[in-house]
């Protein structure tokens, strides 16, 4: 009997893991955030880029680059690191193919979860300005950009299903 509670309690040490931290836990969410934007870049087809389903909208390529522009300046600010690209530069790309447009928006996406992987989980509680009005926590920040990038990935889904493909199932976990 000795035998086996020794056996299960070096078992039960080597299984258990450390806890996460906040920030394994938003990247964890960002991380699967970038491959449902990368399911849906690949839904779409090429020609369905320059799609809009209105003349005054803006056409599946600018929903995405838009969505990258603010993972980029609202990811800068959220996280305090140095955005590399400016605002609106992306959506002004004059190349807006199928293939640009993914390496753009998987950069952008790569933008925000590098530079919250590089965040002590107590800068979480740091306040930052957004457009220069809004205060709120650096994990608030983050969140609105979490929300920004998926309100504009929703908006697509009509986009692609105007240019006769399916989006993607959804992806909550």
């Amino acid at each position: 009997m000795k035998i086996l509670i020794s056996i299960l309690l070096i078992f039960a040490a080597t299984t258990i893991t450390k806890a996460q931290s906040p920030i394994d836990d938003i990247v964890k969410d960002w991380e699967r955030a970038k491959a449902y934007t990368k399911e849906y870049l690949d839904a779409m087809p090429a020609e369905g880029y320059a799609l809009k389903p209105t003349a005054e909208m803006r056409s599946f390529a600018q929903q995405m680059l838009h969505l990258t522009d603010a993972n980029y300046g609202i990811g800068a600010a959220a996280t305090g690191a140095t955005s590399p690209v400016g605002m609106g530069e992306s959506e002004k790309a004059t190349d807006q193919s199928k293939e640009n447009v993914t390496k753009l928006v998987m950069a952008g996406y790569d933008f925000v979860i590098n530079s919250i992987k590089a965040m002590d989980p107590a800068q979480l509680n740091e306040t930052t300005k957004l457009f220069g009005r809004f205060e709120l926590s650096k994990a608030k920040a983050i969140e609105k950009c979490f929300e920004h990038q998926t309100h504009h990935r929703g908006q697509t889904t009509v986009y692609i299903r105007m240019a006769g493909a399916t989006p993607p199932q959804e992806k909550l976990f």
